[in-house]
């Protein structure tokens, strides 16, 4: 397997398994050629003012995704991660 085919299947398990937490609205997978940061990313939006919940986090992290930094609109918060 090919280090473009892990890193897809890295970021797409992450967004699998944020896509079943409670507060996440929405997340999607981006090719490189389509991320701002010419990587695999995770773009997701998640019903939560405060910040990113911890579960979400502990996903990122398992998937040893790099959050980027993203700011908050109004209720919602947006996490992005790239590997």
């Amino acid at each position: 397997m090919s280090c473009t085919v892990e890193q897809r299947e890295q970021v797409r398990r992450a967004a699998r398994a944020i896509e079943h937490t409670v507060s996440t609205v929405a997340v999607d997978v981006v090719t490189p050629g389509a991320s701002q940061y010419d990587a695999w990313t995770l773009d997701a939006v998640l019903q939560e003012p405060e910040g990113v919940p911890p579960e979400v986090l502990r996903e990122l992290a398992l998937a040893e995704l790099t959050l980027r930094p993203t700011p908050s609109q109004a209720e919602y918060q947006h996490v992005t991660a790239t590997v």
